[in-house]
């Protein structure tokens, strides 16, 4: 409005003076003029820089938001955005001709790639994964990375043909299962594959809060997959829910119950097939659960290997066992299992001959069993536990025999001091050629000279058919299921195997010691 008023002014009277029909005009004017003119000059050059500053921040923005709703290694959605866009996907389908099938992936044993290849090779297989699996996407599928090696994707199908969605899982079975070219070589690679349907809900119309939901569920299917070996996909249904509930209950319960001291050793009876005395017993642990009973070690020792407490429980129920043996004969061994996780600390064995000291326990009344799938996570570590706790007195004796992977050298090279043969052959001698594989297992433990105890003796004519193949020890139901340890004083105190109440009759032995390794001393030792 300064430049319009100021040039009407002064515009006419300048035209007038450069045609010498009038006086040039007020030089205060013209000055106001060009200052005007200045003015407008740097405002619009100020504006200009100001829109192209807008401009920029709007770019930045939206680039921000788009990077915060994608996974910055492979492209995909992250978490956030598709649960997001899930939830718009549920409240657009039409319950009556549409459904959505969301199928969670996740990549089998992924820690060990990382872990033997480095990140680097880990994250070019996490990149090719995403990679196969958006092929396989038909149009209108969503695929995102929530984490990790963990994938899920959203497509919508027709829900009188969910055949389409196994079709779907199948081909990311078989092609995403293939070998990746990474740096450094190949690496292979299976998937596991849960998948859940909007039909499985109770209501769609929720927003994200559906989209969680049916999220869960598919997990729970992978969860599945996985427990069923892995490589494969399961729809979710409903008793695989229940299952992860009774699971989680369960790893609560055992947490609480080693806090609250509920598991308790019970023990069970080995007896000299040839004398039928009573040699020694076999540790195993119970769990005496106020909500749900007396559980056996089959449900919770995986579970707590899984969830890392079994050292903790292992370690209490052994210095108890060590307390109740002491109120035994002298002569009774102890034998107890030990678990493939504690064999994979190295501090195990001086772990064990601490206890023994500081419950004042004779090493040579202790067996320690290992099972044969031990020998094979790291043989170097478990040569020298075996040979750290031999030395000290105590025996070491090969469980489960003929189950898993232990070859003749390994036998050799390990310093066993017994062979503890599977119930699952000892119960095949009932068959007609059942008594073929024990004969070959007890004919090899003569060439080692490694005496031999038969597990799961169940009836008379399986332990005859022992009897008539040699010198061995035997446990089983046929002599009585396990028992407490009140149970045990009892039956020791009614055959005049307690130790000695006057003078505290335990032999001890000196760390160091050798005690006889012949098959008598193994029994009396």
């Amino acid at each position: 409005m300064l430049f319009v008023g100021t040039a009407s002014l002064v515009m006419p009277g300048l035209v007038r003076a450069w045609r010498g029909e009038a006086a040039p005009p007020d030089v205060v004017l013209t000055n106001a003029l060009l200052l005007n003119i200045a003015l407008i000059l740097l405002g619009w050059n100020r504006f200009k820089v100001l829109n192209a500053e807008l401009k920029a921040r709007t770019v930045s923005e939206q680039e921000a938001r788009r990077l915060a709703d994608i996974d910055h290694l492979t492209g995909c959605q992250n978490r956030r955005s598709f649960t997001a866009a899930l939830g718009q996907m549920l409240g657009q389908i039409d319950p009556c001709e549409s459904a959505l099938a969301v199928i969670a992936i996740d990549l089998d044993n992924f820690k060990q790639v990382n872990d033997l290849n480095g990140h680097q090779v880990g994250d070019e297989v996490l990149y090719a994964t995403a990679q196969r699996i958006e092929r396989l996407l038909p149009p209108g599928g969503v695929l995102a990375r929530l984490g990790g090696d963990e994938f899920i994707c959203a497509l919508p199908y027709h829900s009188r043909a969910p055949n389409r969605i196994d079709q779907i899982a199948t081909r990311m079975v078989e092609q995403v299962a293939r070998p990746v070219a990474c740096t450094g070589g190949e690496i292979d690679i299976t998937i596991s594959i849960g998948i859940a349907s909007s039909i499985q809900l109770d209501e769609t119309g929720l927003g994200t809060a559906s989209a969680q939901r049916l999220m869960h569920k598919a997990d729970i299917g992978m969860y599945h997959a996985k427990k069923q070996g892995k490589n494969r996909f399961y729809w979710f249904e409903a008793p695989m829910e229940n299952e992860l509930r009774f699971r989680n209950e369960l790893e609560s319960g055992i947490r609480k119950g080693i806090a609250a001291g509920e598991f308790k050793p019970y023990y069970e009876q080995q007896i000299d097939l040839e004398s039928g005395a009573l040699v020694g017993f076999e540790m195993l642990a119970r769990w005496e659960s106020p909500e749900m009973g007396v559980v056996g070690p089959d449900i919770f020792i995986p579970i707590a290997e899984d969830i890392g407490v079994i050292g903790e429980l292992s370690e209490k129920l052994m210095a108890q066992a060590f307390e109740d043996a002491k109120n035994w004969n002298a002569k009774l061994t102890l034998s107890v299992n030990i678990s493939p996780v504690q064999m994979r600390d190295p501090w195990f064995a001086q772990k064990l001959l601490k206890m023994l000291v500081q419950h004042n326990f004779p090493a040579n009344r202790l067996d320690v069993e290992i099972t044969e799938s031990c020998l094979h996570e790291n043989v170097g570590i478990v040569r020298s536990m075996i040979t750290s706790l031999r030395n000290q007195g105590v025996q070491i004796s090969l469980d489960d025999f003929g189950t898993g992977y232990s070859s003749l050298s390994q036998l050799r090279s390990l310093p066993f001091d017994r062979l503890k043969i599977d119930r699952g052959f000892i119960s095949d001698l009932k068959e007609e050629h059942g008594t073929e594989l024990v004969d070959a297992i007890l004919s090899m433990s003569e060439g080692l000279h490694l005496p031999v105890t038969a597990e799961g003796i169940e009836n008379e004519a399986v332990l005859e058919a022992l009897k008539c193949m040699g010198s061995m020890k035997g446990q089983g139901y046929h002599y009585g299921r396990p028992e407490p340890a009140d149970k045990v004083i009892e039956r020791l105190d009614a055959k005049g195997l307690l130790a000695n109440k006057e003078t505290g009759n335990v032999t001890k032995i000196a760390f160091g010691d050798k005690p006889d390794r012949s098959e008598g001393g193994a029994q009396a030792g």
